[in-house]
């Protein structure tokens, strides 16, 4: 194998795993670093800096980045827990001091451009974010009476309270934006004949929810009590539905399904079963959203298929299922399934969370933007700019349903399109990611970060008695982290971010790395292809997701020195126990691009090209 390019930043960013896991790239290390010195505030400003929502995604973030956690894979099972990244998260924002000062603000004098973003979801909320300090003046454009998108509408005030999206969608709306709520757009066409925007940003989100087109579905007596699950919960955020049906049927299992069954109890239901089609295994609710339905005694009915409703004497009064068995490989996957039965459950409501898609009915066909198939836009995965130059897309309204920190990342990167698009350049250009690293050495066996290993169990979330949650309906479930949970968990955080960086001039052989190394994560050998390589290292290669670091040939034999950077668990052994600082424990700063990092200044805007003007439709 060539010797590695540390020098490419994409390399020891992927050793971050969980920074390379977030769709926004937040520097999780850092931050809990920061919470575990008391800097509440500086933490918090190192998480909006990427996902820019940190009290709302530190309770409702679908964590990418603990399934990827370090820590998760040192351990045996069941002590095998990630570090509880999201409720840290949380931690940052519940203690922080008022951040308002310390954040971007916009000039008074505005570059001349123009922006309209149509939804105020998190895609459009971030848009705004980065382009307002910039000088441009942002417009929203919001159909309902209140920003925030399916933050606001299909996320349940008790996982979500009202005060923490005011809080944080106001930082955004307080630069000045121009958001015109109760104002859906209804014709594109007449929105860019205008002529009042340079650029158009979508980001309407997913707002249609499936139907189950099924015997007794357009019955008049089954319409009024079967509901579209994110119409439902969009109903009871407004408080258009104050009650439901003492039997409640949710039929779907994702995350929508367990705010439906969740919000059910709490508008008077006692009997409230999800109904999932596969076995728990294929569900794609996140297994925390689960356990937490479960633990307010939602039965969750696995292998049944949905058939019919059940109507009788002019009334909804059940489903019936298939009941569905499944052959499995040794890999988990269904190879076969039959019907082996039928099953009546009975009902008073059925909701149904079966999954939400696209709905453009206000973008007219004759405007060059291009749908799939499936009516989903044609959008660029890297710019986010459609088949008509200046309108882009964004969130669930680009690419389908995701959440919100997906949405953010698409925000982030549109941004730069968009400020690339009205200032002439091509769009296509990205700027690059940076990295820093500097060492963290003190002494010689000192640094400048806390290196040791502390084997202690993930801390569990508190929550409200069961009794005392139901009894209004924004009562929020989640307490958050007592001040001693917060100080035990930061401990279980490994500093992935603090690199070990290998010199192989200064290597002499001596083998004392490899024999300090707990987990054998080093290995001395000859060169060779990356198969032969893995299959010579001290410890199993258990997982080929990240590369193998491979040095320069060493000065005595030619030999090579090889670590997979996937067992290592960064405590700094080998840099310590080395003769010759041949190992450095270096902390590694990747310096994620924005709007505000491009050139020229937006004060200087260059004239648009003729084939990407706004035309009058």
């Amino acid at each position: 194998m060539q010797p590695t390019d540390t020098g490419n930043p994409d390399y020891y960013h992927r050793v971050v795993d969980c920074q390379w896991a977030c769709p926004a790239h937040t520097d999780v290390p850092e931050y809990i670093r920061l919470i575990a010195q008391g800097q509440f505030t500086a933490a918090y400003l190192v998480n909006r800096e990427s996902n820019v929502f940190p009290g709302i995604l530190g309770r409702v973030c679908d964590r990418p980045c603990e399934p990827a956690c370090r820590r998760g894979r040192v351990e045996a099972p069941p002590d095998n827990q990630p570090v509880a990244i999201c409720r840290l998260k949380r931690v940052a924002a519940d203690h922080r001091d008022d951040v308002r000062e310390l954040l971007p603000k916009a000039p008074a004098r505005k570059n001349g451009k123009r922006i309209a973003c149509i939804g105020a979801g998190p895609a459009s909320l971030t848009v705004a974010n980065d382009l307002m300090p910039l000088g441009y003046e942002v417009t929203i454009f919001e159909k309902w009476r209140t920003p925030g998108g399916l933050m606001r509408t299909n996320i349940p005030s008790f996982r979500l309270p009202e005060r923490v999206l005011a809080e944080e969608i106001g930082y955004i709306i307080d630069l000045g934006v121009d958001l015109r709520l109760d104002s859906p757009v209804t014709s594109l066409k007449q929105l860019l004949a205008t002529g009042e925007f340079d650029a158009v940003f979508v980001g309407s989100g997913a707002p249609k929810g499936k139907d189950l087109n099924l015997p007794g579905r357009k019955e008049p007596a089954a319409a009024p009590h079967i509901h579209i699950g994110i119409d439902w919960l969009e109903s009871v955020a407004f408080n258009h539905i104050e009650t439901i049906g003492r039997r409640v049927l949710i039929i779907g299992v994702g995350n929508t399904a367990m705010d439906c069954c969740r919000t059910s109890l709490r508008l008077g239901a006692e009997d409230v079963k999800v109904m999932a089609r596969k076995p728990r295994g294929f569900f794609k609710a996140s297994e925390w959203e689960l356990e937490d339905a479960e633990a307010e005694n939602v039965e969750i009915v696995v292998n049944h298929a949905p058939k019919a409703f059940v109507i009788e004497h002019g009334k909804l009064t059940g489903m019936r299922f298939d009941v569905m068995e499944y052959d499995l490989d040794a890999r988990g996957r269904i190879v076969g399934e039959r019907v082996a039965g039928e099953k009546t459950f009975p009902c008073d409501d059925v909701i149904l969370a079966i999954g939400q898609e696209n709905a453009f009915p206000w973008i007219e066909n004759d405007l060059g933007i291009e749908f799939d198939q499936w009516h989903v836009p044609k959008v660029d995965p890297i710019t986010f700019q459609s088949t008509r130059p200046n309108v882009f897309f964004g969130g669930d309204a680009a690419f389908g349903p995701k959440n919100i920190i997906w949405a953010v990342e698409h925000g982030h990167q549109a941004a730069i399109s968009l400020h690339r698009y009205c200032q002439g350049q091509d769009v296509t250009q990205r700027p690059p990611r940076r990295l820093n690293l500097s060492s963290r050495k003190m002494g010689l066996h000192e640094w400048a970060y806390k290196n040791d290993y502390n084997p202690l169990e993930r801390r569990l979330m508190p929550h409200v008695d069961l009794k005392e949650r139901f009894k209004k309906i924004d009562i929020e479930v989640e307490l958050g982290f007592t001040a001693e949970q917060a100080a035990a968990e930061v401990q279980r955080c490994l500093n992935c971010d603090v690199q070990t960086v290998f010199d192989a001039r200064l290597c002499i052989e001596c083998d004392a790395c490899i024999d300090i190394c707990p987990v054998d994560c080093l290995t001395m050998t000859v060169n060779g292809t990356e198969t032969e390589l893995r299959q010579r290292l001290k410890a199993p290669s258990l997982r080929v997701t990240q590369p193998l670091f491979v040095s320069a040939p060493l000065q005595h034999t030619a030999r090579v020195m090889v670590k997979d950077e996937d067992v290592c668990v960064h405590c700094g052994l080998c840099a310590e126990r080395c003769p010759t600082a041949a190992w450095d424990m270096q902390k590694s700063k990747i310096r994620i691009p924005y709007a505000s990092d491009e050139t020229p200044p937006c004060s200087t805007p260059q004239p648009l090209q003729p084939a990407a003007l706004c035309p009058s439709a």
